[in-house]
């Protein structure tokens, strides 16, 4: 049975071990679920027998040989699907401290270890690095997975054992950190192994995050700076400090502030950040900082409008049409049908989402339709829109006048307010019909499209929400080309409705229909048969 968290202790000499990764991960990924460390100590038998006994504090230098075997275990493990959280340990590289024995994160339940030695004398090695609230397990990683069956290519292509790396007192980087992928361990796992004392983390936000891919589905700052906390905690406790690990709104942060700072690491993409930061800490006659540079990560298995590199961004665009959160069960409303509250903005892409859904077999309900028939003559709501706002609104035909009454409305909010009060609870009881007839048609899910479905709180009677996004500047355009509006005109429209970010807070599910009509039709297939997934899970368990 699998155990939630493990310990991977790998001991044998590095240029060994280089081209077994793959498959001593993919045996793991069988075992631990949720969190895996790895704790690397090439030749460690030999390092012991070299100090004449077990308990001693055997450290390896710091080294890019080190770096280059994290990063193909980091890299590895990503191209494993559902692999656990890897974090590779640095608390046995360069000099032993005391906070050595803060424990780690996640209560360790097995060990698995290529050593040869006792598994009491690895227990007893592995207790001067970390801390166990509770005996492990240990297991030996079976023989077929170390056999020495690698060619004497991948042994020539193996990294060097000889490069020592150059350490610092304190070590600053910056990135965004949203949901830590690979290049995010990579480049912080460099930065705490050159770092003898601290490591200052800039977490971009704000205005920094605006020109990101869907900067709605970031996590928090708050989030993201707890990640890289507990990332660095783990795999090297005493550099890591909550106080310097802070939210950043410009490209600088602290990294031109603070004197003792010896060293920025930065990626390829970032290197001109790391010159910049060295020319401003020279205007302030401060030191200039040694600058560390990681490669790029290449994704293999990116998609046609992702980027080619490991990124938050592909992984951003991966969560489209996926569930963020469940929703609460409401044991008010009917089972069947599932109704959908799907809401946007103007020119966000809603209804050729409901016409891709409908064709997929929803029934949909379209809100701004029953807008024009809910004060029709006759209707309670026609006399109180008339008796409110003057009979001067009623045209020719005997009907309310649209633009006369948007006129009224438009420019004064709190009448606006005062149309809505009147018109969405009309609206409301239309759809609850419709939603009903639905029903009576076997219809298992229904669509509730409206844009104003959170300022009208029609998700009281919905079971998930589902929202359409695109960027601000794509709505601009998208309006001014439909409707000949101007630019201005085009932003007021935007900004007079709810956020991106407001609607994505309160949505399950997120789709955007920026790109080409065939990723819309992608996202809006996952997430349909993602749906027929739940309810049909739901229908079986009543």
């Amino acid at each position: 049975m699998a155990a939630p968290t493990g310990l991977l202790l790998l001991t044998s000499p590095s240029h060994q071990l280089f081209h077994k990764v793959p498959r001593i991960l993919h045996y793991v990924s069988q075992k631990i679920t949720q969190v895996l460390y790895i704790h690397l100590h090439p030749d460690l038998e030999e390092c012991l027998q070299n100090q004449h006994g077990i308990d001693k504090n055997v450290c390896i230098p710091p080294s890019r040989s080190f770096l280059d075997f994290a990063t193909k275990v980091y890299v590895e493990s990503s191209k494993i699907k559902n692999f656990p959280d890897t974090r590779i340990l640095l608390r046995n590289t360069g000099g032993r401290s005391s906070s050595h024995d803060v424990p780690l994160l996640h209560s360790v339940q097995e060990i698995y270890t290529d050593s040869g030695l006792p598994f009491a004398d690895v227990t007893s090695y592995l207790k001067n690095w970390i801390l166990f609230p509770s005996e492990p397990v240990m297991h030996q990683l079976p023989y077929s997975l170390m056999a020495n069956s690698w060619s004497q290519e991948s042994v020539l292509q193996s990294p060097s054992i000889t490069d020592v790396l150059n350490t610092y007192h304190h070590v600053v980087l910056g990135g965004t950190f949203d949901r830590l992928h690979v290049g995010h361990k990579v480049l912080l796992t460099e930065s705490a192994m050159r770092a003898n004392a601290k490591v200052t983390v800039g977490v971009t936000d704000g205005h920094m995050n605006h020109k990101k891919t869907l900067p709605e589905l970031l996590q928090p700052c708050g989030n993201r700076i707890q990640d890289v906390y507990e990332f660095l905690h783990d795999v090297k406790p005493w550099v890591a400090h909550k106080d310097i690990i802070v939210p950043i709104t410009d490209p600088f942060g602290p990294s031109i502030t603070e004197a003792d700072m010896g060293c920025i690491v930065v990626s390829q993409e970032t290197r001109k950040g790391g010159a910049a930061v060295n020319k401003r800490r020279l205007e302030k006659d401060l030191n200039e900082l040694d600058i560390h540079e990681i490669q790029i990560i290449s994704d293999d298995h990116h998609g046609a409008h992702e980027e080619d590199k490991i990124s938050s961004s592909s992984q951003r665009m991966r969560l489209l049409g996926s569930l963020l959160c469940p929703p609460e069960p409401d044991p008010k409303l009917p089972k069947v049908p599932y109704v959908i509250g799907l809401t946007g903005g103007i020119a966000s892409g809603k209804t050729s989402v409901c016409r891709r859904l409908e064709k997929l077999g929803a029934g949909v309900i379209d809100c701004d339709k029953l807008g024009h028939l809910a004060y029709l003559p006759g209707t309670d709501a026609f006399q109180d829109v008339v008796k409110e706002f003057g009979t001067d609104i009623v045209g020719d035909d005997g009907h309310i006048n649209r633009k006369a009454l948007g006129a009224k409305v438009f420019a004064d909010k709190g009448r606006l307010t005062v149309l809505n009060q009147i018109v969405w609870p009309a609206i409301a009881c239309k759809a609850r019909e419709l939603i009903s007839q639905y029903a009576n048609e076997g219809r298992s899910v229904c669509i509730l499209d409206a844009a104003v479905l959170l300022e009208a709180h029609w998700d009281d009677f919905t079971h998930e929400i589902w929202s359409c996004i695109i960027p601000k500047k794509e709505a601009m355009q998208r309006i001014m080309d439909r409707d000949k509006l101007s630019e201005d005109t085009a932003l007021q429209r935007i900004e007079s409705q709810m956020s991106n970010e407001d609607r994505v807070q309160r949505s399950h599910v997120v789709l955007c229909t920026y790109w080409q009509p065939e990723y819309t039709q992608q996202q809006v297939e996952k997430a349909w048969k993602e749906l027929q997934s739940r309810t049909n899970s739901n229908t079986s368990q009543l």
